[in-house]
């Protein structure tokens, strides 16, 4: 897996994600935005999905989590908060509030879990009751 292109594969559609947000339905623009978020989502899924629904696999096991893997589309926030540009001028991201796919978890009992995608570098988020608790993969 080439992780320079998933990483920008995952920030082009986060910030397709951001763009959108900023409008509003009536915007003449939403409904082609959305459709190119769409696109670059199916094509995510086309080239990474197997390799990341594997990683998926893997961490559900640690989690002891019997709660279906979806395709890693699913994974992504609703809204992304960009933070400032690191020293080569990569942008990471925050998520704030309960955002990605619910998981049960025996040894979460009662707590709202979910995993998110972030870019850069990409990696699955567990968060527990809407707050980031720690990286579960990173691509690197």
């Amino acid at each position: 897996m080439d992780l320079e292109k998933l990483d920008k594969d995952l920030t082009a559609i986060v910030e397709k994600r951001i763009e959108l947000s900023k409008l509003t339905y009536a915007d003449e623009d939403y409904d082609d935005i959305e459709e190119e978020m769409h696109d670059l989502e199916d094509d995510f899924n086309e080239e990474y999905g197997d390799e990341l629904e594997g990683e998926l696999a893997k961490i559900y096991d640690k989690l002891d989590s019997d709660t279906d893997i979806l395709l890693p589309s699913a994974y992504l926030a609703n809204k992304y908060t960009p933070m400032l540009p690191d020293a080569k001028g990569v942008v990471s991201y925050e998520v704030k509030g309960k955002e990605g796919v619910p998981i049960e978890s025996e040894q979460f009992d009662g707590q709202d879990v979910r995993i998110i995608i972030i870019p850069n570098p990409t990696r699955f988020v567990m968060q527990i009751n809407g707050v980031p608790m720690k990286d579960l993969w990173r691509s690197r």
